[in-house]
């Protein structure tokens, strides 16, 4: 709905965001990428570090 106002009262502002946004879509893709490689290493040093307590716990 958004998309309509936006074309009525300013179309060259939403064709100009309708081109725009899947080039910053691939623009901003390395870095989710990297984000998500991120969440995995510190999930993996979070679970490291929980691990002798798990251990413990599990006995």
């Amino acid at each position: 709905m958004l998309w309509v106002l936006l074309l009525v009262f300013c179309w060259p502002l939403a064709l100009l965001l309708l081109l725009l946004l899947p080039v910053m879509w691939l623009l901003l893709l390395p870095f989710r990428i990297l984000g998500f490689a991120v969440w995995g290493v510190l999930e993996l040093v979070g679970a490291l570090f929980r691990l002798p307590a798990r251990l413990v716990r599990a006995l």
